[in-house]
Parts: C-alpha cells; structure tokens; sequence
C-alpha cells in the first residue's frame, strides 16, 4: 500500500488527547524544559527554541489543552508556565518498567562481572 493510501487509512491520535501524546512531540519536550526553570513568556521560548513565535504558540495551546501549562496575562505578554500534575501519569506509568530496567542492568552487570574474571584468568 503506498503510504498517502495508508495515511488516508489510518487513524492518528490527536495531540490534545492527553499527556503522552502531547509529549510525543520532542519541540514540546524542549518547551517543558525550559518551563521547568520557570515561568517564561511566548517570544522568550520562541528565541531559546529558535522556532517561530507562531510554531511556539501552537505548541503551547497543546500543552495547555492537556494541562501541561498555564498561562497567565502580564500587561499585554502572556506569561506560560509548567504545571507538573499531569506528568504523574507518565510517570506512574514509566514507574511499571523500572523492575525491568534494574533486573536487565543486573544481568549487564553479571556478564561484565564474568568476562572480568575470565580476562583475570587469561593473565591479560
């Protein structure tokens, strides 16, 4: 199947469905992190993210449509900051793989453990 047939064909999540799909997207990533060093307004995460303030502001309305980050008016700027809430949901979910992740890293560390021992043993 060509790919435009399996673009038409296949259904694609929307990014304001929740969290996850809204982090996805590693711009939004970046965005995240600069807001985690505080409060910062559009055209100051548009010029660290060298994106275009309008590109930033559609990150942003993902962002706050999933509860990532508030906005609040300063004059005439707009003011985003990170609501971290929402991240507790990744990160409870990421949480279940930890076990995983520490009984692969042991088994790592068991075969390095082993081939130590044996290059010991050659006298190398």
């Amino acid at each position: 199947m060509p790919i435009w047939e399996y673009d038409e064909v296949m259904a694609r999540a929307a990014t304001t469905t929740d969290a996850f799909n809204a982090v996805a997207e590693p711009r939004r990533r970046q965005i995240l992190e600069l807001l985690a060093q505080g409060e910062r307004p559009v055209g100051e995460l548009a010029g660290l993210t060298e994106l275009a303030q309008p590109v930033v502001s559609k990150h942003l309305r993902v962002l706050r449509e999933v509860g990532l980050v508030t906005v609040r008016e300063v004059g005439r700027q707009r003011v985003y900051r990170l609501d971290v809430a929402p991240l507790g949901e990744i990160r409870t979910w990421l949480s279940s793989f930890e076990q995983l992740w520490q009984e692969r890293f042991d088994a790592l560390d068991t075969v390095l453990e082993e081939l130590i021992t044996e290059e010991k043993g050659q006298g190398r």
